[in-house]
């Protein structure tokens, strides 16, 4: 998603009262998906990495997490596996442009692995605002 793709108007019912936390190595990806987020009235944790996202899964209490898959480090696989262990039933949306790996693979393995949901990057920001609102109604 482009910072431009965030920049839409509202998309319905306020997410107010709920906290999403985006982990994202990419700035530009992270500051457009914490707006899109804000502006739909979510309280928004970021982190850059996975290990920077356990911390602040552990100390900010999110509701939902969007996380790329591939980042350096702990990737988003890896995250994935930690973030349910420390926090069973904490709803995972996955997110990969791809990289060295083709972005279906690492999608396929986050949905095996127990992502809500997966999405391919680029994608409408309607579409994760979906999303964020599907599997934080249930």
């Amino acid at each position: 998603m482009t910072p431009m793709e965030a920049d839409h108007e509202g998309t319905g019912t306020s997410l107010a009262g709920t906290t999403v936390l985006v982990v994202d190595d990419d700035p530009s990806v992270r500051q457009a998906l914490t707006r899109l987020l804000a502006r739909e009235g979510c309280a928004v944790l970021e982190a850059e990495s996975g290990a920077q996202g356990l911390e602040a899964a552990r100390t900010g209490s999110p509701d939902l997490v969007v996380t790329d898959v591939n980042m350096p480090e702990m990737n988003g696989i890896e995250f994935l596996l930690a973030i349910q262990e420390q926090d069973p039933g904490l709803p995972v949306i996955a997110i990969s442009g791809g990289g060295r790996i083709p972005k279906d693979s690492l999608l396929q393995d986050a949905d095996l692995l127990g992502a809500v949901e997966v999405m391919a990057k680029p994608f409408e920001a309607s579409a994760l605002v979906a999303a964020v609102r599907r599997h934080l109604s249930r």
